[in-house]
């Protein structure tokens, strides 16, 4: 059974678990693009190769209301990004929700700091804590192919989110590899590219043969 499937079915269970399913979460766009995108359920990311797309991921993402959690969208949704993060074609280890074109505040995270490193998705996260610690690091994104560079970010941060299956309050510190990813992918949520971090040495560097890379 694939991922898509997988992920609805757990939302499915949670909806007789809580007798209630609103649809009113999700725009009626985006409820289309959604459908749509999620027919093969590898859903089309938007680069900054296409004009529109750029000027998308340029955008701050809305929260997403309680009366979407337990919605059908939201199930798809979820689901191709996450098929979509582990397509073999073009495998990352984080996405966010403008990246497939949805302005909403969900990403998923490869969780390296974890038996197994199973993704995980969190909803309307926010850091609340950086450490003044620092790690630099060689970074490239789905949105930006064949774009990498070093970038400086915390070793450790302290995440306060919604779990993307119970919709539980969490609140939790992450360290090394998985920090800088949740870094990356909520930037993402705010408008913001890995390259507006870029080291002053790396302004001029497009292509990192050997990078190790966040979200690709």
């Amino acid at each position: 059974m694939k991922i898509q499937r997988l992920f609805t079915l757990s939302v499915i269970v949670l909806f007789a678990a809580t007798g209630c399913r609103n649809r009113d979460g999700f725009t009626a766009e985006e409820s289309r693009l959604i459908h749509s995108g999620c027919s093969e359920e590898i859903m089309r990311l938007c680069t900054v190769e296409d004009r529109e797309d750029s000027l998308l991921l340029r955008k701050v993402s809305r929260p997403l209301p309680e009366s979407a959690f337990f919605s059908e969208e939201y199930g798809l949704l979820v689901g191709c990004m996450l098929a979509t993060v582990r397509n073999p074609e073009n495998e990352g280890v984080g996405i966010a929700a403008p990246q497939v074109g949805i302005l909403r505040r969900i990403v998923a995270v490869q969780r390296f700091d974890k038996q197994g490193e199973p993704f995980e998705v969190f909803v309307n996260p926010e850091i609340i804590r950086y450490s003044a610690e620092q790690q630099s690091g060689e970074e490239g994104c789905l949105s930006l192919p064949d774009v990498s560079g070093c970038v400086s970010r915390a070793k450790q941060v302290t995440l306060r989110y919604l779990d993307g299956r119970t919709f539980e309050k969490r609140e939790e510190v992450i360290d090394g590899f998985t920090a800088v990813i949740v870094q990356h992918e909520i930037d993402h949520l705010d408008g913001r590219l890995f390259t507006d971090l870029l080291l002053p040495d790396e302004n001029n560097r497009n292509t990192v043969p050997e990078a190790q890379n966040v979200d690709k």
